[in-house]
């Protein structure tokens, strides 16, 4: 997936992470640098927890049910937060869609 695409995102689409990414744990943060653009992000705690889901193919919909059941979180704001942050991840190219191989 090309940087910049625009990604509309739903709870039953697949994503899982793209190559080419360093990522190290920095005081329970996820710290990652894309190996393809040189950047480097901060996924922070959740953040670095849903990257942690996307290494294998992982719908939406499963990630947000995953969080909530470790965070306390309403649905809907988790949703919310779960789609922004995975269409900024696409929107890098740190993310693509995914198949789904039984791994939910």
């Amino acid at each position: 997936m090309m940087k910049n695409d625009v990604v509309s995102v739903s709870q039953k689409n697949v994503f899982v992470q793209s190559q080419g990414n360093i990522v190290s744990d920095m005081g329970g943060e996820k710290v990652m640098l894309s190996i393809h653009n040189g950047k480097y992000y901060n996924l922070g705690e959740i953040g670095g927890r849903i990257w942690e889901l996307l290494a294998e193919p992982s719908e939406v919909a499963q990630i947000v049910s995953l969080l909530m059941a470790e965070y306390e979180v309403e649905q809907q704001e988790c949703e919310q937060e779960v789609i922004t942050f995975i269409e900024r991840l696409s929107k890098e190219g740190l993310i693509e869609f995914g198949e789904d191989h039984g791994h939910l």
